[in-house]
């Protein structure tokens, strides 16, 4: 957002809960430790900027959303669940908050408002790596983020089946804010092509999803982004995005089955281990307190 108010685009932004610009007990912020009030509020201040209040499951919200612009910025996503993922009736995949709500359906929905508006015709979705299902990585975030990794891979099926609006999908490494080296480290892979995982800032993202927008070429396209060795790569993205071509290879047309069966061998190793855990550590500790106890006995 503020990439696009800097450039002078107009921007429309999604909130889910109201902001009263008037309140003055609310300083604009868009520090770490601001709350969601706060960053609204600076949002709300910016010349390029007009919020608009709802929410990724709530179509009549989505369609002013899009109303008058030509791509839209998705880079909404489901926030973890804990461990109440592993337990279907406690997270029902009917609740707006999980991750099929948004990652999936709230995909749907973009594109169904999209197609309406009649204007917007590019959709650049973040995502991340989800044609792995049985990797380390996908199988933490499944477990605990409601099959986000899972659900994110079916949206991207969504949009690469849709005729009517192109997209652009992005799958970032690990983002952080610092601690990330810059310079020469940017790199991509088209055609959604398997890179080291790595950590990317969340500015270098955004620049990414934002020029993006400005290359027809990469429109249709599935994009990999991550850090390479200083010297490697490139400062900006612009000379990676120019050489971009659009996706040619088959996707699996589903990879659900998969991830819930990697899900579901995460769960039960994880109980095998709390299953060992507790008879190294718990049954010594009971059999100790017992021997403490006979030996109070007996004095």
């Amino acid at each position: 957002i503020l990439k696009l108010d800097e450039a002078n685009v107009p921007v429309k932004a999604l909130i889910r809960k109201p902001v009263d610009i008037a309140d003055r007990s609310i300083v604009p912020s868009i520090a770490k430790d601001a709350t969601g009030a706060q960053v609204a509020a600076y949002l709300a201040a910016l010349p390029n900027v007009d919020l608009v209040l709802g929410d990724i499951n709530d179509k009549a919200s989505l369609e002013a959303l899009v109303e008058d612009c030509t791509a839209v910025l998705a880079l909404h996503g489901a926030r973890p669940t804990g461990l109440k993922s592993l337990c279907p009736p406690l997270n029902p995949e009917s609740d707006p908050s999980h991750a099929r709500s948004i990652n999936y359906v709230g995909v749907q929905n973009l594109i169904a408002a999209c197609i309406k508006s009649k204007t917007c015709k590019r959709i650049v979705r973040v995502t991340g790596k989800g044609e792995t299902p049985f990797s380390f990585f996908s199988i933490i975030i499944n477990m605990l983020g409601s099959m986000a990794k899972a659900w994110n891979y079916e949206g991207e099926q969504l949009l690469r089946k849709c005729k009517d609006v192109s997209y652009t999908l992005v799958r970032p490494g690990v983002m952080g804010p610092e601690g990330i080296p810059t310079g020469k480290v940017l790199a991509l892979a088209d055609n959604g092509g398997d890179m080291k995982v790595t950590a990317v800032r969340y500015e270098d993202i955004a620049s990414l999803c934002v020029e993006s927008i400005d290359y027809d070429n990469c429109a249709r396209a599935t994009l990999t982004a991550m850090n390479v060795e200083e010297g490697e790569g490139e400062e900006t993205y612009a000379p990676l995005l120019a050489k971009v071509k659009p996706d040619s290879r088959e996707f699996p047309e589903s990879l659900l089955s998969e991830h819930k069966k990697a899900a579901r061998l995460g769960a039960t190793v994880l109980v095998g281990f709390l299953a060992i855990l507790t008879k190294a550590v718990v049954i010594p500790l009971g059999n100790l307190i017992v021997g403490v106890f006979v030996g109070l006995l007996k004095k």
